[in-house]
């Protein structure tokens, strides 16, 4: 807006002492302050209000106003309700330097004047960026030189003086503001992204408002078409795929008019969702092929064939992989008719984006495939190599989801679930099929474990524990009861732990000097105990099978 429209509205009752040929001038803001100096608060466009509780004596004038002009200011008003009239010398300043200067009735309240510009300002910026934002609609949806997300959020920075950011419902940094836009740390991301997903889940409408530390946040879904069929009402197909909108501020106040334009630009970012989408259907149909190829025994000579077609779209540039991991995952939902096949594929193509990437930009080069409630993504490793320990690098379970736990959980909420199984390494097509295998293997220990996202690697499946999961229920615990609940029974009247003794044991690997050392006991008490433990269950622990027993089932207990 300009200062001479401020002047020409009466209900501001503004006087003009100074500045007749600078009311073309542009106001971007307001302030008001009694700082001797302000400018560090100053970014250039304000309208200044003060009630000069700064000014000591006429001396003061001149430096104040020297300091408000080397910061760009628009124009000062002085309100008249300390002083009365405004003083000759800061009168005299302002002409010198040129700087236009109001005088405020003392009947006018600094903030009814910072009100009217806030308002004003805000609503032409709304306007200017609807315009940017709907040229950039047409250039986006005309072809990808429109630039991406990034270039939308620099508008809503620039226009708005709006921080956003785009986050995968696990919390992944997908897009930021490029110029001059403030970073959004891991922690912070995949805090914004459980609450969104908690919000999700209740069936609220956005934005949701969050507060992290002492900031604001209003979250904004970010609906592809593609992904939200129309008559689809159950939140649970979509909300672990939907990208996020995250606005550094909150949108409590904000008018209607700025609400929609900020779905708007939901909608603008939808699009290359939709675009991203679109360019991994050729990764897709290449893992279903190979996929099907592997479940239904083809030679390897024509597995590998297709492995050669598939390495140059994955790894461009470097020919064939020398390796390949197989990640299968499923998703699981209590109650209703839901598919859980695409909702896994979307979130295996999310966490698993280049997760052996060290550079800031992360590669797509994941190929995910899907069949009935299950996803297996094929990922290409240009190298694997053995560190110190004997172990492979590549991608690890627990690291998969060191990160999205959280997230994860939030969106599953109490009625769903994710398992993940992760294979080793296989540098051919001979070994895809075992791979394929061991990952589901690892995947049903997985799931057998407690907790709403889980995940278990190839190198779980060489223990005991691959074992355990799958004894049914009902024969776990007559184990454990007819082994166990004998010595429990004894502790709980005599108090003698019984229990807490035979796990220390075991653990010393049946060393009565390391066990009495360890529970602080003479070794003869240390007999005793395991002389009772013995009598009440009918076992000899000195016996290997009877040791391996006590263990599997302290195990499954």
């Amino acid at each position: 807006m300009r200062l001479r429209a401020l002047l020409d509205t009466d209900a501001l009752g503004l006087r003009l002492l100074g500045g007749e040929g600078e009311l073309d001038r542009t106001v971007r803001g307001v302030m008001t302050t009694d700082l001797r100096d302000p400018s560090r608060y100053l970014s250039g466009g304000e309208l200044v209000l003060t009630g000069l509780a700064w000014r000591r004596d006429a001396a003061d004038s001149e430096p104040f106003v020297r300091i408000l002009v080397a910061a760009g200011v628009a124009a000062l008003a002085a309100g008249e309700a300390e002083l009365g009239d405004i003083p000759d010398d800061l009168v005299v300043a302002c002409v010198k330097h040129r700087l236009p200067l109001f005088a405020v009735h003392e009947s006018v309240a600094f903030a009814t004047i910072t009100e009217h510009v806030v308002r004003q300002v805000s609503g032409e910026r709304a306007g200017d960026l609807a315009a940017v934002v709907d040229r950039h609609r047409r250039m986006m949806t005309s072809g990808p030189a429109g630039g991406g997300p990034d270039v939308v959020l620099d508008l809503l920075g620039s226009d708005l003086d709006l921080s956003a950011w785009v986050l995968s419902p696990a919390g992944r940094l997908i897009a930021g503001p490029k110029v001059g836009g403030p970073g959004l740390p891991a922690d912070v991301c995949a805090k914004l992204a459980a609450e969104h997903l908690t919000a999700a889940r209740t069936g609220r409408r956005g934005p949701h408002r969050v507060t992290l530390g002492a900031t604001p946040y209003a979250l904004f879904p970010i609906r592809s078409s593609s992904r939200s069929p129309q008559g689809s009402r159950d939140v649970r197909e979509t909300v672990l795929s939907d990208w996020l909108l995250a606005v550094a501020a909150d949108a409590g106040d904000w008018p209607e008019e700025r609400l929609d334009l900020l779905q708007g630009v939901t909608q603008l970012i939808a699009v290359e969702r939709d675009r991203r989408d679109a360019a991994r259907t050729v990764r897709r149909r290449l893992a279903q092929e190979v996929l099907e190829l592997v479940q239904t025994g083809a030679a390897p000579a024509e597995i590998a064939a297709r492995l050669r077609v598939a390495a140059p779209v994955l790894l461009p540039g470097l020919g064939a992989a020398p390796h390949w991991q197989v990640v299968v995952a499923r998703v699981d939902w209590d109650g209703g008719d839901i598919e859980g096949g695409p909702v896994a594929q979307s979130l295996l193509e999310e966490i698993l984006v280049d997760p052996l990437s060290t550079g800031p930009e992360p590669s797509d080069r994941i190929a995910v495939a899907h069949t009935g409630d299950e996803a297996i993504a094929l990922v290409p490793l240009p190298a694997v190599s053995t560190e110190h320990d004997g172990s492979e690098t590549g991608i690890q379970a627990d690291a998969l989801l060191e990160s999205v736990r959280d997230p994860l959980a939030a969106g599953l909420d109490e009625d769903g679930r994710v398992t993940l199984g992760v294979s080793a390494a296989v540098h051919s097509a001979e070994g895809l099929r075992g791979a394929l295998e061991e990952a589901r293997h690892a995947r049903r220990v997985a799931a057998a474990r407690s907790g709403r996202v889980c995940a278990a690697g190839h190198q779980e499946l060489a223990s005991h524990v691959l074992l355990l999961p799958f004894v049914p229920d009902d024969v776990r615990r007559a184990f454990t009861a007819r082994l166990l609940d004998p010595l429990r029974d004894y502790d709980r009247r005599h108090r003698a732990e019984l229990i807490p003794t035979l796990e220390a044991f075991l653990d010393c690997d049946g060393s009565w000097t390391r066990c009495a050392g360890r529970l602080h006991l003479h070794v003869n008490t240390l007999r005793y105990r395991v002389g009772r433990i013995e009598q009440l269950t009918s076992r000899d622990l000195s016996r290997l099978e009877d040791k391996l027993d006590f263990f599997l089932a302290l195990r499954m207990s």
